[in-house]
């Protein structure tokens, strides 16, 4: 089968970042599901674990954690789901990735896909829609109130792929005030059309910036990307005993003591961690996608699917993760089919 990785870390201008590869058929096994890859979404974490790690040598890392296609196969113990049906999931950092004509992936971390979604669209959603949903209702806990807050949440990076999809389900879901962040006018205008009640520029002082809304001290603060540079301007906005939620790798010099005085809890959100660690509660990325592709075929919330940049190639590939590496991506980047 056709597949597309890397054997040593490369920057992206090399032609050797990512290649095209022709790997073995896998074999669905346990509660494994194989299935026909018909689209891909590139998240910053493929960027990362290319820069980041070594495989063993001679052997490639195949990258991808967000897919969309057709089961062509179960394993013994699956009873989720029937070759034919059509799923959406974000995979495990552990296994092989999605980058691929065929992938194995357990049946637990997966959703039958959006039913008015094409794969593309589909494709573009659960990674960052696990994250959101479990940053908000796992981590924040956004349903039980801070005393004294202000009902509202401040997200960061708004127009990014998690914020894209963190806004629609703060505003469907909750009765939170939306308060998102973006720096131009075309992200900031993306972030308004996705539900937020108010848009603020990341790229100057943020506590000053939300202080110019005339809005009380949020119960919430879901910082998706910046943590460090944002950390004080944070710890001033937030309400005491208020909540704020990480998803960046772990920020340089992130001193949590400056939420000290205000009694703030600090979380962390990783989606992997279900599967990394086969959790007892590892169906409920299941269910989550689920309940996403109920709010999409409802029409309550929509795919964050901004650009498709061509069929799986190596060359597409780079182009994604190069646009991606730029911190000017908008909304979600996929890649559609293997050219014929």
């Amino acid at each position: 089968m056709r597949a597309i990785g890397f054997y040593k870390p490369q920057p992206i201008t090399s032609d050797e970042a990512l290649v095209d590869l022709d790997l073995p058929m896998p074999e669905a096994s346990g509660h494994d599901l194989l299935v026909e890859i018909k689209a891909v979404s590139v998240n910053p974490v493929d960027t990362k674990v290319r820069r980041n790690h070594t495989p063993a040598a001679g052997e490639a890392r195949i990258l991808g954690y967000d897919a969309a296609g057709v089961v062509k196969a179960v394993g013994p113990d699956v009873t989720l789901f029937k070759p034919g049906d059509e799923v959406y999931y974000a995979g495990a950092i552990g296994r092989p990735g999605t980058n691929a004509e065929y992938h194995l992936v357990d049946e637990r971390i997966v959703g039958i896909k959006p039913k008015s979604l094409s794969f593309a669209e589909a494709a573009a959603l659960p990674l960052t829609a696990i994250t959101a949903y479990e940053a908000l209702f796992d981590r924040l806990k956004v349903n039980d109130p801070v005393l004294g807050a202000e009902r509202a949440i401040l997200i960061t990076g708004g127009a990014g792929g998690v914020g894209s999809i963190a806004i629609q389900l703060a505003k469907t879901l909750t009765d939170l005030k939306v308060i998102a962040t973006a720096s131009r006018p075309e992200t900031a205008d993306w972030a308004k059309s996705l539900g937020a009640d108010h848009v603020i520029d990341h790229s100057k002082p943020l506590d000053q910036e939300y202080a110019n809304l005339g809005i009380g001290a949020p119960a919430f603060i879901f910082s998706v990307t910046h943590s460090s540079q944002h950390r004080l301007a944070m710890a001033e906005i937030i309400a005491p005993m208020g909540r704020v939620c990480l998803i960046d790798d772990f920020p340089e010099g992130f001193d949590i003591l400056a939420f000290k005085m205000k009694v703030v809890s600090l979380h962390w959100e990783f989606m992997f961690s279900r599967p990394m660690f086969q959790t007892p509660d590892m169906i409920e990325q299941h269910k989550l996608l689920t309940h996403v592709a109920e709010l999409i075929d409802a029409g309550k919330i929509r795919t964050t699917l901004d650009t498709v940049l061509g069929p799986i190639t190596a060359e597409n590939l780079r182009k994604a993760h190069e646009i991606i590496e730029s911190n000017r991506a908008r909304g979600k980047i996929v890649l559609e089919g293997f050219a014929v």
